[in-house]
């Protein structure tokens, strides 16, 4: 079943719960998805929606943080409540190790030697790890690799 469709279907099953947060929640993720859609013309497939509630949740974070900054915790606590919805459409996100080893294994497949390299590694790695890692900490953890 595609992720629409469990979105679709989690829609649903929020509208008969009456559960009000939930639903504006993943209405709000069907929105950007159907909005991305239009835009480009195209059907989107499950790695490109999860591209978009990864998208989401960084964009909730960043929110979430400015609040509590600015002493707004009631506006914190939506944002957290709405990346906790968001975050359980997603896949199961992978421990340091696996990460760690995925990396290794790139960078030994593309044959990498140095920094010039870092665009094949991070070409081989972005299929497996979009939205199961932070590829920002990504990039770090293979710039590293690459220097040493």
């Amino acid at each position: 079943m595609s992720l629409v469709t469990t979105l679709k279907d989690a829609q649903k099953d929020a509208m008969r719960n009456k559960d009000k947060e939930r639903l504006g929640t993943i209405r709000m993720v069907l929105a950007a998805v159907k909005q991305r859609e239009i835009d480009e013309r195209i059907e989107l497939d499950d790695e490109q929606v999860i591209a978009i509630l990864t998208k989401m949740v960084k964009q909730r974070r960043d929110s979430q943080s400015q609040f509590e900054q600015a002493d707004r915790p009631e506006l914190a606590a939506k944002e957290a409540s709405e990346i906790k919805v968001i975050e359980a459409f997603m896949p199961q996100p992978l421990s340091e190790e696996e990460v760690s080893s995925l990396i290794a294994n790139a960078i030994e497949s593309t044959s990498a030697s140095g920094m010039q390299d870092m665009g094949k590694v991070m070409a081989e790695l972005k299929p497996t790890l979009t939205g199961r890692a932070d590829m920002g900490k990504v990039s770090g953890l293979v710039r590293t690799y690459l220097n040493k």
